[in-house]
């Protein structure tokens, strides 16, 4: 990438993100402008797919809403995309959730995982993790 570009790309990445995969239970504040009146909406459901790296990141959500699924997805750095918070960490042995699409009621749980101690550290409101690596040097408890 040229230099500029990638200065400019920098700039732009938001510094506070919270670390989390798929199967992951997060709730999406996204600011909503609607005519002239502008507000916060909230979207929480499971991180079926992660898909990106830097500016173009994108994480999708899937929520049942009424019986019926309902899947978003949203570019993570985007100044739209208020702020990800992490509700439940889940145990899933996939990088695409795709399969809980066919699934409902019971038989798409998925089981709860112990947050490592970095994944805290980034969850906690008001940290900054900037410089830190996905393993959490920098961003330690």
């Amino acid at each position: 990438m040229h230099p500029i570009l990638e200065r400019l790309t920098k700039e732009q990445l938001k510094k506070n993100v919270p670390h989390f995969r798929p199967g992951d239970t997060v709730r999406v504040a996204v600011r909503v402008v609607e005519g002239g009146k502008e507000r916060t909406q909230m979207f929480e459901g499971v991180v079926i797919k992660r898909q990106g790296r830097g500016i173009a990141e994108t994480f999708t959500v899937r929520k049942i809403s009424y019986g019926v699924g309902v899947e978003r997805t949203f570019p993570l750095h985007s100044p739209n995309v208020l702020s990800v918070e992490v509700v439940r960490y889940g145990k899933v042995r996939r990088a695409r959730l795709h399969y809980l699409r066919e699934l409902r009621g019971k038989a798409a749980r998925i089981k709860e995982r112990k947050p490592k101690p970095w994944e805290i550290a980034s969850a906690a409101p008001g940290t900054e993790t900037e410089g830190a690596s996905d393993r959490g040097e920098g961003a330690k408890a």
